[in-house]
């Protein structure tokens, strides 16, 4: 194989002397609103073109964290989120009725300003008819204190009854849901993002049951479920994230049998079911890499005997220990449609053994992706019938090989050259130089290892990439 480099120069148009207030009024607008509407309201400063722009942006975005002083000082006399609620009641105000995309807003709430937040909210959902809804009370842990951590804003969910919002995100709230939920004629709604916010068995069923047109869900680090029961005919994606120090009792039961993504992210149910899974294509698996936490690994993993048809795996490299426990997937058991797999990992002779594992499983894989694996813990030792023997990777279609964050240790040139050794369809190794100096990060541009035309001949693969 031969290397290059990806990084090529292209020559810029000449500039002109045109000012960015020469551009039509429509595309500075369509600029303004990838601003925060601080920024944006702040233009008006620039030119008599601009003062009334930001007023007819179709995205609000008033977050806390990029207003001036938003951290405390005990030397100030004036309370930056006092500051920041005049701002958002007189922009609110003074901006135009025309409906607007999504309204976003980050703020350290306090009790004080509940009916602040009812208003804009109102305000955004009936008189600016948003279709995306955001919501984050936390901020950053930074700005939080005993006060604000201890005082919670109650969610309304019947503020979006009829109303034209597609997308929902809720950040550290409690939502308080209506007694007849099927009333609620919540049929825009298609997304909906769960951040900190408690709820129980039965308020998940409730909530999913009034929205008969969501298509993707999104719980983290939420409380207060113990046998979580998701089942819907219309759902898509689900994404389950840092369910942290579940007990006993705790277990998941999916049954979506359209979903096509789904994804756990360091949950500790103790109990995992997965019902009509055939359109399962994508899915993704996350745990803290610590022996501890093994067995829960090992139990969403085995969730893929119920799902036949995935094309996309994401999980991390623990298949040596998975492949030689009391429980592995049965002999005959291959994963036959996945084409791409996203894989977590080291390169030591222990990960390579668990990857030959893997690799196994997948003998149409076509793209394999690697990534860093953070381990805590060091390897187990090999198993004495992988001591001293040659790591034979079985990848008959395997065409394109990407190795994220390279750092160019012993062990990961060995790996590449297995690669160009064992990979008879294989026609290119992406390399994604990465060096860490002290405290930074440096990210170098890509290197692009090609088969040459005479080992394609040789081996009987395409030369074109």
């Amino acid at each position: 194989m031969e290397a290059t480099t990806s990084n090529q120069t292209v020559q810029a148009p000449s500039a002109t002397n045109r000012a960015l207030t020469d551009l039509p009024e429509e595309i500075l607008i369509h600029i303004l609103s990838f601003l925060p509407t601080l920024y944006a309201v702040q233009t008006s400063l620039l030119s008599r073109q601009c003062r009334s722009l930001w007023s007819r942006v179709p995205a609000l975005d008033f977050s806390y964290d990029t207003f001036p002083s938003a951290e405390p000082d005990p030397t100030a006399d004036t309370d930056p989120t006092r500051l920041f609620a005049d701002f958002v009641d007189r922009a609110l105000v003074l901006r135009s009725n025309s409906p607007i995309r999504s309204f976003r807003l980050s703020f350290l709430y306090y009790h004080r300003y509940s009916s602040h937040v009812d208003s804009w909210l109102r305000c955004a959902v009936t008189r600016f008819q948003a279709r995306e809804l955001h919501l984050d009370l936390y901020v950053e842990k930074k700005y939080q204190n005993e006060v604000s951590l201890d005082q919670m804003y109650d969610f309304p969910l019947s503020l979006l009854r009829n109303s034209r919002v597609e997308v929902l995100r809720l950040t550290r709230c409690d939502l308080w849901l209506p007694a007849d939920m099927s009333a609620m004629n919540l049929f825009s709604l298609r997304t909906v993002f769960l951040e900190r916010i408690d709820m129980t068995d039965q308020m998940v069923r409730d909530f999913i049951s009034g929205c008969p047109n969501l298509e993707d869900l999104e719980f983290h680090n939420s409380g207060g479920m113990e046998n979580l029961k998701i089942r819907s005919e219309k759902l898509k994606r689900l994404a389950l994230g840092y369910f942290y120090d579940c007990d006993s009792r705790n277990t998941v039961e999916i049954d979506c049998p359209n979903l096509w993504f789904l994804k756990f992210d360091c949950c500790s149910f103790t109990q995992f079911w997965l019902k009509n899974a055939s359109s399962l294509v994508e899915f993704h698996i996350a745990i803290v890499h610590v022996e501890q936490y093994y067995y829960l690994w090992s139990k969403v993993v085995k969730l893929l005997e119920q799902a036949p048809h995935v094309k996309h795996l994401n999980v991390q490299n623990w298949w040596l220990k998975f492949v030689t426990s009391e429980n592995p997937f049965p002999k005959s058991f291959k994963l036959q449609n996945v084409r791409l797999l996203e894989l977590r990992t080291g390169y030591t002779q222990y990960d390579l053994v668990g990857m030959a594992a893997l690799l196994e499983l997948c003998p149409n894989l076509e793209t394999m992706i690697l990534d860093h694996l953070h381990k805590i813990e060091e390897d187990e030792s090999l198993p004495d019938e992988f001591l001293n023997k040659p790591v034979k990777f079985n990848i008959p279609s395997l065409k394109h090989v990407k190795l994220l964050t390279f750092t160019g240790t012993e062990d990961e040139h060995n790996f590449v050259t297995m690669l160009k050794k064992q990979g008879a369809a294989l026609q290119k190794i992406t390399l994604f130089p990465f060096k860490i100096d002290g405290n930074s990060c440096h990210q170098y541009p890509p290197v692009v290892l090609r088969r040459k035309p005479r080992e394609c001949e040789a081996t009987g693969s395409s030369s074109s990439s």
